[in-house]
């Protein structure tokens, strides 16, 4: 089994980035993390992170022409913007689970709004870095 977790906009400064809301834990540690738990299922992640909407609408795609079977998706701020990014989830046939560190309800109004929730099986939200692992258990444990 394939999955892909996904990354956008500077998730990669994790641990640096304002550790007081997103924690002193890095991308790599969390990367770590999903990989060994992915094992446990005999499953493969790929792992991936940009900060180019352009480039996470390819790797969406991607997904479904080479058999992924699901992806975990922290899509940053394009959650409140991009709207190529909903048209990207709603033109595979691979399921999405919408993923955040913080709380976006509990932050400022311009984050209250996903552009991708409806087109996602879930969102998780403000439960730290455990939200990807909850998420992939999701796709593992079906």
């Amino acid at each position: 089994m394939k999955l892909l977790v996904l990354n956008g906009p500077n998730l990669n400064r994790l641990g640096k980035r304002e550790p007081e809301i997103y924690g002193s834990e890095t991308l790599e540690d969390v990367k770590e993390r999903c990989i060994n738990l992915a094992s446990q299922f005999d499953a493969t992640i790929d792992f991936k992170q940009s900060n180019h909407e352009g480039e996470l609408v390819d790797w969406i795609h991607e997904a479904e022409d080479t058999n992924v079977k699901a992806i975990v998706f922290n899509p940053g701020a394009y959650t409140h913007t991009s709207i190529a990014l909903r048209d990207a989830i709603a033109a595979v046939n691979v399921p999405v689970i919408e993923v955040h560190i913080s709380n976006i309800h509990k932050r400022e109004s311009f984050r209250h709004e996903s552009k991708l929730a409806a087109e996602c099986v879930g969102q998780i939200c403000g439960l730290g870095t455990f939200g990807y692992e909850l998420a992939l258990r999701k796709f593992l444990e079906q």
